[in-house]
């Protein structure tokens, strides 16, 4: 006997959603976005949205929601930039030497840093770490001054890979297009934190305090989404409102456990693996 679409998510306990193309794509939200998180929270679940993003702050991207008419508190969102941060500050914890950063990036990956207690720097020779993310401004000479850095020693680190940024326009330059940049400048490859990488999704796990198995990740891309939480032994869903079409995730050899048009279709399920459970 087939088993029902609804029984994959009988044991989930907590989600993490992908930002753009799953909760809004541009300036507009998408379907069912509200109504899934007040039902995760009416059933006590937890929740937190993870984007690899690194461009805003989490009250940045809650006054950026909240402008849309959704309802997510700061501490309920996980930026690149964040997790990069808290991953860097662990390192220097575990042995790595302090030193000042020298940040290619937007204001989000900046406040971040500085939050966790490091000190920043313009000066290429003076760097001991170079972060590079998201960067909406970007100049010859800051590639120029964090290609130095990274030649001169610093140890190179990237917010995430995501080689495009969805827009209202349509795909344009991400982080990683900039990181590979950097490595052919260089001859160094970046440490990378975000999606698919394990950091950022075990940070989001340590704030909400849960296990893999017990955690869905829902997002529109495959090679980000998708495949770090399949690595990691979450449940997976793959939506059909951002990147990927239904053939890309279907014809992949480890598929995302449900492809559902979108989040309604998800709430839909949730409600009927709730339902058989209370029989």
């Amino acid at each position: 006997m087939m088993t029902e679409p609804y029984h994959t998510l009988a044991h989930i306990r907590a989600a993490f959603f992908d930002m753009d193309g799953v909760i809004y794509v541009g300036s507009r939200p998408l379907p069912g976005v509200q109504e899934l998180l007040d039902y995760l929270d009416a059933t006590g679940r937890r929740w937190m949205l993870v984007t690899n993003n690194a461009a805003l702050t989490s009250q940045q991207f809650s006054d950026k929601v909240a402008a849309m008419g959704l309802r997510v508190a700061p501490e309920r969102i996980l930026g690149s930039a964040e997790a990069t941060a808290s991953w860097l500050r662990h390192q220097v914890e575990k042995g790595w030497p302090e030193g000042k950063v020298i940040v290619n990036g937007q204001e989000g990956l900046r406040s971040a840093l500085t939050r966790a207690g490091f000190t920043l720097t313009t000066d290429p020779f003076d760097a001991a770490y170079a972060v590079s993310g998201a960067n909406f401004s970007l100049t010859y000479n800051d590639l120029a001054d964090v290609a130095l850095a990274i030649r001169n020693g610093a140890r190179f680190i990237g917010t995430n890979s995501d080689r495009t940024y969805p827009t209202e326009r349509g795909q344009v330059p991400g982080a990683g297009a900039i990181l590979a940049l950097f490595t052919a400048a260089t001859d160094r490859e970046p440490i990378v934190i975000g999606k698919p990488n394990a950091p950022m999704f075990e940070e989001a796990m340590r704030r909400l305090g849960v296990t893999p198995e017990e955690t869905l990740m829902v997002g529109d891309r495959y090679e980000t989404d998708i495949v770090g939480a399949l690595k990691l032994g979450m449940t997976t869903v793959g939506v059909l409102t951002g990147i990927d079409s239904r053939s890309t995730f279907a014809t992949q050899s480890a598929p995302p456990h449900l492809i559902l048009d979108g989040l309604p279709e998800l709430l839909t399920l949730l409600r009927r693996a709730d339902a058989e459970m209370d029989r």
